[in-house]
């Protein structure tokens, strides 16, 4: 059993450097990041400072050049591939800006689909579903494929398809970035009351002040170093 004072999600010293020309881009330089569980933590900082990028090393789909990633405790950024695969198949729920719906499938097969891939019976998949996409108010559009969907219901779908497995941990990635303001607040509304009646450990990047004042902390990516801003101030109206 993990222990509910330890961090869910943490980064050690963490650096990451990509070629470039005869020599190297250095983009993270000794990252550390702890999340506990239940917290709902915004990643802000501007347009190529490396946000998806850590979110991929969080998420186990890019290594580290050095230092480690810990999921629950475990070291996992040295570990075989098929461990790392179950692990993120298991506990990590990933949303992005696109949705990245299978246009041909329903709402509900679209999120019966990972549940069937981690061995979870047609049935079983198919009444948790039902229960994650009513819950985020889309009870009326199961049997719906996505382009009959409006943008922020596309959206729910994608979410309840992050949370189909009840992962422990939530990265998403400017979940909001394509939608209109309205829309875009109905849908982060959705995403903090999943998170909050899961329990889940949520990281979310995002260019939305306003959406990262509503969360419980954020952090800021600045010249591949994160520093912790702690609660924000919600944007004042002039």
């Amino acid at each position: 059993m993990s222990d509910a004072r330890a961090p869910v999600l943490r980064l050690q010293d963490v650096t990451r450097t990509y070629p470039q020309g005869s020599g190297t881009l250095e983009v993270f330089r000794g990252v550390n990041l702890s999340l506990m569980p239940g917290e709902l933590v915004a990643l802000v900082g501007p347009s190529g400072a490396g946000k998806s990028s850590l979110l991929h090393m969080a998420g186990l789909l890019e290594a580290p050049t050095s230092g480690d990633v810990y999921i629950d405790g475990v070291a996992v950024s040295s570990l075989p591939d098929l461990e790392r695969t179950r692990i993120r198949r298991d506990m990590i729920g990933f949303v992005y800006q696109a949705h990245h719906l299978l246009p041909e499938f329903s709402a509900l097969e679209n999120v019966v689909m990972p549940q069937r891939i981690a061995g979870k019976a047609r049935a079983a998949a198919e009444h948790d579903a039902a229960h994650i996409l009513t819950h985020l108010g889309l009870g009326g559009r199961l049997m719906h494929r996505p382009s009959q969907l409006s943008g922020g219901e596309q959206q729910r779908v994608a979410m309840a398809r992050a949370l189909a497995n009840r992962p422990k941990i939530l990265l998403a990635d400017e979940p909001t970035g394509n939608l209109d303001t309205r829309t875009a607040s109905g849908v982060f509304e959705a995403l903090v009351d999943l998170v909050r009646s899961e329990g889940l450990t949520a990281l979310v990047a995002t260019h939305n002040l306003e959406l990262a004042a509503r969360m419980d902390r954020a952090l800021v990516l600045h010249e591949g170093k994160l520093l912790d801003a702690g609660k924000l101030g919600a944007p004042q109206s002039a």
